[in-house]
């Protein structure tokens, strides 16, 4: 039975979370995560979220929760909810941090819906920080930077932030992956960076597409070659960008189009 659309769940385990067990996860740093939007009931890019998850859960953990038990804790929070709705699984350690008991330990997975979003509606003004993200090619939870480097780009009349790392190149966004377009060819940052699972359905559609692809090494300097930008994240497959630092980009709206047509590809499905 459905609860109403408006109210939304946190699950551990496939149960509902008790305070005791979230009180802990506030102050958490140990552990990752993946985000979804949910729509008609159904998933894009699930093989990418629990590819994530499997991989990161290996990687903080030494061993991972199955496939199918992750599938099933996500169809229950679907089943449970509404058909449109934001989707959040976190994996975490029941032995808490700071400690050697989390490692090599079967951990807990808690999943949690809200809202459904689809982002901001853009173009964004994206100011220039030198930053590198830990462990970037994992999603994982207590990165305060991220927020912070927000709100600094908020002050000095920015919309968001994009970081640069210790070459000068770019490389990803606070919550988002950086795509650029030269007019013929999708251009990827060449760098250490997180892999979005949108940027993974985009680019696996593209190729479908048949619509060339490159990573490439993207100084500022560069972007005076580039005719358009965008910011992409499980919110949405593409929202222009205006600026970054003190260079304008013309919105290439060909290039934006491009990037929401090969994300309507991707096929949906229950889990």
């Amino acid at each position: 039975m459905a609860i109403h659309p408006h109210t939304y769940l946190s699950n551990i385990n496939g149960h509902p979370a008790a305070a005791s067990q979230l009180n802990p996860l506030a102050f958490a740093g140990f552990a990752h995560f993946t985000a979804m939007q949910v729509r008609n009931a159904k998933v894009k890019g699930l093989d990418l979220h629990l590819d994530r998850l499997r991989n990161a859960s290996l990687a903080f953990f030494g061993r991972a929760p199955s496939d199918e038990l992750l599938r099933s804790y996500i169809r229950m929070a679907i089943q449970e909810g509404a058909a449109d709705q934001s989707l959040t699984v976190t994996v975490f350690s029941p032995l808490g941090e700071f400690t050697a008991d989390s490692m090599d330990v079967e951990p807990d997975v808690l999943v949690r819906t809200s809202a459904p979003s689809d982002g901001p509606k853009g173009p964004l003004r994206l100011n220039v920080i030198s930053h590198q993200r830990p462990l970037a090619a994992i999603k994982h939870v207590g990165e305060v930077g991220k927020t912070y480097y927000l709100h600094q780009a908020i002050r000095q009349g920015f919309d968001d932030a994009a970081f640069v790392n210790e070459s000068g190149c770019l490389s990803e966004a606070t919550i988002w992956n950086l795509v650029f377009w030269d007019g013929n060819a999708v251009i990827w940052p060449k760098a250490e960076m997180l892999k979005g699972t949108m940027m993974g359905m985009v680019q696996r559609q593209l190729a479908r597409f048949e619509v060339p692809q490159r990573h490439e090494f993207i100084t500022l300097e560069r972007l005076e070659e580039l005719s358009g930008a965008a910011v992409m994240n499980s919110w949405t497959p593409g929202i222009p960008v205006s600026a970054i630092a003190s260079y304008t980009i013309e919105e290439a709206r060909p290039f934006i189009e491009l990037l929401h047509r090969a994300h309507e590809a991707e096929p949906a499905e229950f889990p």
